[in-house]
């Protein structure tokens, strides 16, 4: 219970970021293609921020502040990006906000399953950030002072939720996000041992695979979806359509840990990544305000399940001494470098074919996700009745 409040405040800001940031950099008086650049760069630096901080905060087992500093990064870069309207400015500050807020929700997601335990049911307490996540987008969407239209009002909107996560994190008991090792731990050398064997399996590299084939696909949704709906709906309803689809994941999220027991994160990872392909498709297809409705609700299956399954994954795969750096693979490998691609193609794409060419082209991404776990487990199944001949 002690990290539901952790869970909250990093989903708030998430609820102004992920939605308002492309808003933000087109108000600013900037082309599809440049916004995808920029949008390809903060993937590039979510990328390494979490690699570097996940990495310092496992080797010392002290999380609390790398936490706080990853939530400060956020906020500092915040006032800056929407002052300036340079590009190459507009890169420095992006970055410095992505090292900040793509380092947070690896870090908290981190400390959270290491004191669960591989018994704890990290969707129950997930579930605290959707619900946090739904409310702000409500709260964003009808406020009547220092509304997210202009990119003034996004930058103190982030500040204001970065400086609320800090305050959330110290108030935290240090014993929380502190990990040195279990009771009853075995010897030294024998964890020394364990801890130089590879992490990287085959089942943690097909996991991996799938999962940045399911966010690459995710892409266009992520990034451009807000654009589609401002600029080709003539819709302004960011935060209305953002919160619909969160609302979707809240009872999925809830009970994803007896479908991983029931199912396994393999399976649930490749189901996914078929309902990414669908809700595209729903895009593309059906340009209207009915057809956006259905398709925000399979966000259910897009992150509600997604997300829980893709953890427990690497939870299996990644002993807690590694945990961050297996969160931050799971973040940077699987969503980092495939949002950097999308993003940069996804620009050029929306400049010269248009937003439903975009969702459409990009379900073939979502489709070869699912097929590499039928691929996996046809070969598997295939070795199994070797042996047994």
């Amino acid at each position: 219970m002690f990290f539901i409040p952790a869970h909250i405040t990093v989903n708030i800001i998430y609820g102004i970021v992920t939605p308002y940031l492309p808003v933000l950099m087109r108000n600013l008086g900037y082309s599809a293609v440049v916004v995808g650049i920029l949008l390809a760069i903060t993937e590039g630096a979510g990328i390494l921020g979490p690699f570097l901080l996940g990495r310092l905060a496992d080797r010392s087992g002290k999380y609390k502040g790398y936490i706080i500093l990853a939530h400060f990064l956020t906020g500092a870069a915040a006032l800056p990006l929407a002052f300036f309207a340079n590009p190459a400015i507009s890169a420095i500050f992006v970055i410095v906000l992505a090292v900040g807020f793509r380092s947070s929700m690896p870090l908290i997601d981190a400390i959270t399953t290491i004191h669960l335990g591989e018994h704890g049911d990290y969707g129950r307490i997930r579930v605290s950030g959707s619900i946090a996540f739904v409310c702000f987008l409500f709260f964003l969407q009808w406020v009547p002072v220092l509304r997210p239209n202009v990119p003034v009002n996004i930058a103190i909107w982030i500040c204001i939720t970065s400086v609320l996560a800090i305050t959330v994190i110290i108030l935290l008991p240090a014993k929380y996000t502190i990990y040195q090792g279990q009771p009853g731990d075995a010897s030294a050398a024998v964890n020394k041992t364990a801890r130089k064997k590879s992490i990287w399996t085959p089942v943690l590299i097909l996991g991996i695979a799938s999962i940045a084939f399911n966010r690459l696909a995710m892409t266009p949704i992520y990034s451009f979806f807000p654009l589609y709906l401002v600029e080709y709906m003539h819709w302004d309803a960011v935060g209305l359509m953002l919160a619909l689809g969160s609302i979707a994941e809240i009872p999925f999220i809830f009970f994803s840990n007896r479908l991983i027991k029931r199912f396994g994160a393999m399976p649930i990872l490749a189901f996914t990544s078929a309902m990414v392909a669908l809700r595209l498709a729903l895009y593309a297809m059906f340009p209207y305000k009915a057809g956006i409705v259905a398709a925000q609700l399979l966000h259910a299956f897009c992150f509600g399940l997604f997300h829980p399954a893709a953890v427990a994954f690497i939870s299996d795969c990644v002993p807690p001494d590694k945990r961050s750096f297996g969160m931050t693979l799971y973040l940077s490998l699987g969503c980092g470098i495939p949002m950097v691609i999308g993003n940069f193609l996804g620009g050029f794409v929306v400049e010269y074919a248009g937003y439903r060419f975009l969702f459409g082209c990009f379900t073939v991404f979502a489709i070869f996700g699912t097929l590499l776990y039928v691929f996996f487990r046809l070969k598997e199944t295939s070795a199994g009745r070797l042996k047994q001949s």
